[in-house]
């Protein structure tokens, strides 16, 4: 693959892999009763429970009545929790239920076929690297991002 070619096709393929992913794991989670998006709200919980509402929405670049949705859904199906924060009785801190668990197990293991699916005819190893290059990718326009938003305050303060 020549240069143009990575130029021409890099975004497109990326966005489209990533349509494909969220279109395929909805599909694959609609078998448990559970959007990818409802899957998502539950695996931040997990990995970080009893974080806060706005905290969630902003990690997951949501916005809040999106979110509020969601939780609304997972609520009412036992999964999750909203318990009020000791300090400031505005926050609603989000804790996962008992009865989740179950499916969260449900859900890693699809997570794992899902990846499968994706990396099926591609060696290990290959995988591995992909992985690395994809953190790198992630990184440099992490840092990207984080320049242009240095120059742009730079600019608006002394322009």
């Amino acid at each position: 693959m020549t240069h143009d070619t990575v130029d021409m096709n890099f975004l497109f393929t990326l966005a489209e892999l990533q349509r494909l992913m969220r279109a395929y794991a909805d599909k694959a989670a609609s078998r448990y009763g559970i959007t990818r998006a409802q899957w998502a709200v539950l695996a931040k919980v997990e990995r970080t429970e009893g974080m806060k509402q706005t905290e969630l929405a902003e990690q997951m670049e949501m916005q809040p009545i999106t979110l509020t949705r969601l939780i609304d859904k997972l609520c009412d199906n036992g999964w999750i929790e909203r318990r009020g924060d000791d300090t400031d009785r505005r926050v609603n801190r989000l804790h996962l239920k008992q009865a989740a668990k179950p499916l969260l197990a449900k859900l890693g293991g699809l997570r794992s076929e899902i990846t499968a699916t994706a990396l099926d005819g591609i060696p290990p190893t290959e995988a591995e690297r992909l992985m690395t290059q994809l953190e790198d990718i992630k990184e440099n326009l992490r840092n990207a991002l984080q320049s242009l938003c240095e120059e742009q305050r730079k600019e608006q303060h002394y322009g």
